[in-house]
Formats: structure tokens, sequence, C-alpha cells
């Protein structure tokens, strides 16, 4: 691509990430270029000056660097689940964090020299019901040593197997989703905003889609129910949690679901509704449960009161100092690359 063409691109991304239109950002820019030359710059028909560059990147809050640098990642792979509610201007917005995210991920890892390719450890992950989903779940544990005494950190664990974990501010609507960058870069998109259980569940949720195999012809919502029931197993498994619940019971003490949850890091609600698929409780045992939940406020914040702690993506933060302490990359390039001011770059850098 020409630079007017790369510029014209990054342009409409950093736009479409703020949520802009081309009038808002004229406007944000205090109507120093018009809506025509924004549109010419989208197109690739002309390069601003040195002066409008800046007043447009300070608009966007990106770098200069930014509105000038190649694009190295494709998304073709990486799409929203069927269910997402957002509409089509948030799934853009959120598409294009990911794409600046990864692009910056996989960079820093170029320049430390960092192999991060990724190839399945199961062999045959075809999935047509339950006792596959179990089969595999059980394989992945053993292959990546996982035991069966819970994941205490499920993000550290993910990108220790070369499987990147993105956590952005985004709305309610948002879970999050996955999918490969090239043939063998595997990613894990996370909304930071949930609660730890949530995120947890959610990032195994997100592993099942890349390692569970999926006929063209399942359903979509069976290919949900079966990564949802990966994700239960591969946070507790199922014979751990008959030995500690029981093989059958009429009533479970909240005391009981809330010993588990700080242990295991998976929600009270998950294990009711395990409890229900192993058939430790009843069908109308799990329904009272839930009618109780959605009528008494009290019970309810109870249920969905947190209590594992708190565990945060910070590999990629990790490796940036890593290159700057080894004078890899200078304040300038970690600053671009962490999305930060210089002076908070210099304040973070602890050299011991």
């Amino acid at each position: 691509m020409e630079v007017k063409d790369i510029f014209g691109a990054r342009l409409k991304t950093a736009r479409i990430i703020n949520g802009m239109s081309m009038d808002e950002l004229c406007a944000k820019m205090n109507n120093m270029v018009s809506k025509q030359t924004i549109s010419k710059y989208e197109a690739g028909k002309m390069l601003p000056s040195s002066t409008n560059l800046i007043a447009l990147a300070n608009a966007l809050n990106v770098n200069v660097d930014y509105l000038l640098r190649p694009f190295t990642v494709s998304l073709e792979k990486i799409e929203f689940r069927k269910k997402s509610k957002m509409g089509v201007k948030e799934e853009n917005a959120i598409k294009e964090k990911i794409r600046d995210k990864i692009e910056r991920y996989i960079e820093i890892e170029e320049i430390l020299g960092i192999d991060s390719d990724f190839a399945s450890p199961i062999g045959n992950n075809s999935v047509i019901a339950p006792q596959d989903v179990y089969r595999i779940a059980e394989e992945l544990k053993s292959y990546w040593q996982l035991g069966h005494d819970g994941i205490p950190y499920v993000v550290e664990m993910l990108e220790e197997h070369c499987v990147k974990v993105i956590e952005m501010d985004a709305p309610e609507t948002f879970d999050g989703l996955s999918g490969f960058v090239g043939d063998s870069k595997p990613i894990i998109v996370l909304n930071k905003n949930f609660p730890v259980e949530r995120k947890r569940f959610t990032a195994m949720h997100e592993l099942g889609h890349l390692m569970l195999g999926f006929d063209e012809s399942l359903p979509q919502k069976d290919i949900e129910r079966f990564c949802n029931l990966f994700a239960s197993e591969m946070l507790l498994s199922q014979d751990v949690f008959k030995r500690i619940l029981g093989v059958s019971r009429h009533d479970i003490s909240l005391n009981e679901l809330r010993a588990i949850q700080s242990n295991y890091g998976i929600s009270v609600e998950a294990q009711m509704f395990k409890a229900k698929q192993l058939e430790i409780i009843s069908e109308s045992r799990y329904k009272y449960f839930c009618i109780t939940k959605n009528q008494n406020l009290e019970f309810r914040e109870q249920v969905e009161m947190s209590t594992f702690h708190e565990e945060r993506s910070d590999r990629f933060a990790s490796l940036v100092y890593r290159a700057l302490a080894s004078e890899l990359i200078t304040f300038s390039k970690a600053s671009e690359l962490l999305n930060e001011s210089i002076y908070v770059v210099r304040e973070q850098l602890k050299l011991v």
C-alpha cells in the first residue's frame, strides 16, 4: 500500500474506534478541515499537512506514528457470535480496537524474537455429544498439566500456552470473542468490566470455540452449549464436582457453593447449572433456584457476589517494559506501543 492509502485506512480505522462520524471529527478539530477533505484523506486521494496531521492525531487520541503505520494483521477469521446484540457501529469499533492491540502485541514479540505460534495439543477434537467435550477437556488438562485442583489464573495459563488474551473496555452487550490471526496465532478477547468469574468462564468458553471441532450443520445454539460445557469442565471437572457435592442432592447450601467458588473461580449460577446437567439436582430444583434468584433481589445479590481473586492480562505490557529495559526500544516506541504518554512510561519503568 502507498502512504496515502495507509494513512487513509488508518484515519478511517481511528475514526471508527472513536465512534465518530466525519462531521464529528471536523467539529473535534474546530473545523480546521472540511468533511470533504476528511473524505479525500480516507479515500487515499491526498495527505494532510503536518499541522493537520497533528490535529487529526490529537482529535482521535492516537500517536502520529499510528496514522502512518502499515497494516500487518488481518482479522478475517474473527467474527462476532450471532447472538451479539451490538449494532454494526459498535462491532466495527471493537473489531478495529482488537486489530490495533493485536498489531502492537505481535510487533513487540517480533522485537523480542519470541515465537508465539500455536499448535493444538489434542488429536481428534470433533464434537457431536457431551462426552466428546468431557474427553477433549480431560486431554487438554492432561497435556497442559493443569491437574484437577482448579486453575488459579486462567488468563496467565492461556498466555503461557500461546493464546493471546486481550481485555477491552466494552459495552455490557459484549462478552467476548475469539479467532485466529493468520493460521497460528489464536486470540481471546474479554470484556474487562465483568466480574472475574464471568471473565474466566468466558475465556474458557472462547477457548472451546478455538479447540473444539464442529460440523457446519450443527446449530449455533448447540455449538454455544458445547462451549459452555467445555468451559465448565475446564474450570471444575465433573468428577471433582461430584466428589465435593455428592452424586444426588435435593438442597444445596449457598455456603457450599461459595466455598467451591472461592477455590475454583466458577460462579454459583454456573455451579447450579452444572449440578442440573450432571443430575445432581433435579430440573425442577434448578428452576426453583432460577425463579428465586429473579424474584428475590437480596438472594440474587448474594448469588452474583464475586469472591475470587482478580486477574488480568498483563503479558503485553510486561513484554514492552522488558524490551525497554533491554534497550531494544526507545521510550517513544514504548509510549506508542502502550498508548501511554512518555511521562507515564518513565514513571512505570522500575529497574532493579
